[in-house]
């Protein structure tokens, strides 16, 4: 079962780049799986995010607590995406966001020095990189979108489509923090 959850990760990095048997067999034995069990924090805010997490099978939450002292969720990680806080992770600065287990998660933590590392060794290691910060760089520029060019309705139609069944898998008033809207405001729009 291992190896069938370290392909995941291979599956993955193929989306953004070739990677031929040689430069997998060199990578694959860095890659291990760590369990999180639901509810746990796995990164909280105010300290330096020291892993990207590849979300094998699970969910994460990646969320932050505001000036008012309440917890705002910005976004979930599902299986086969990441979940960080890359300014932190590239800068080794304190974090901006928690993240933490929705359900029991299995995950593999990327470090800083292990990023190198593949950077180094892979053929495209470097545009691998690229393209990951691209994805993240559009994550966040579309979410400040939608919270400015979207309606609740459409912001929740496009969180059903980007997050399939995930009303089954989170608690109402995460969901309801995520689209920025009261849980009163979600039953209706449900």
């Amino acid at each position: 079962m291992i190896d069938n959850d370290i392909n995941k990760i291979r599956e993955l990095i193929l989306s953004y780049i070739d990677i031929n048997e040689l430069e997998w067999s060199y990578c694959a034995p860095m890659f291990k799986i760590d369990t999180i069990k639901k509810k746990d924090v796995i990164l909280s805010q105010g300290s330096v995010c020291r892993n990207i997490y590849f979300v094998v099978n699970g969910l994460l939450r990646i969320y932050f607590i505001d000036h008012k002292g309440e917890e705002k969720t910005f976004h979930f990680s599902v299986e086969k995406t990441f979940a960080t806080d890359y300014e932190s992770f590239l800068k080794s600065i304190p974090s901006s966001f928690s993240i933490q287990a929705m359900e029991d998660t299995a995950v593999i933590s990327i470090s800083f020095d292990m990023l190198q590392e593949l950077y180094k060794t892979l053929r495209f290691g470097e545009k691998l990189g690229r393209l990951i910060t691209e994805d993240y760089f559009f994550l966040f520029n579309d979410k400040i979108n939608a919270f400015y060019t979207q309606t609740p309705l459409e912001r929740y139609n496009n969180m059903n489509e980007k997050f399939p069944k995930i009303l089954q898998r989170v608690p109402q008033h995460y969901i309801a923090s995520y689209l920025n809207i009261s849980s009163v405001h979600l039953s209706r729009l449900k």
